[in-house]
């Protein structure tokens, strides 16, 4: 399983499979995830607007998994 490190609170399951690499477009991300192909935490999601958020586990249609690391960005030091 590679983890896949990305900032913020949450990404879309859209956006994730752009980042990791897994597809080249959000139209072939599209149509992976609306046929099916593509679960989240062992259950078949076809929603790609789906929020990710921190340990979840993406599971391509070759079987291969992606597990999702949360940073979440750092603010900056507060000026007195």
């Amino acid at each position: 399983m590679e983890a896949i490190v990305v900032q913020g609170e949450s990404i879309r399951l859209e956006q994730f499979l752009k980042f990791a690499g897994a597809v080249m477009t959000g139209g072939e991300a599209k149509q992976l995830i609306q046929s099916g192909m593509v679960k989240v935490n062992g259950e078949t999601e076809r929603r790609r607007g789906r929020q990710l958020r921190d340990q979840d586990v993406v599971t391509l249609p070759d079987g291969s998994q992606l597990l999702v690391r949360i940073k979440e960005e750092e603010s900056a030091p507060k000026k007195d």
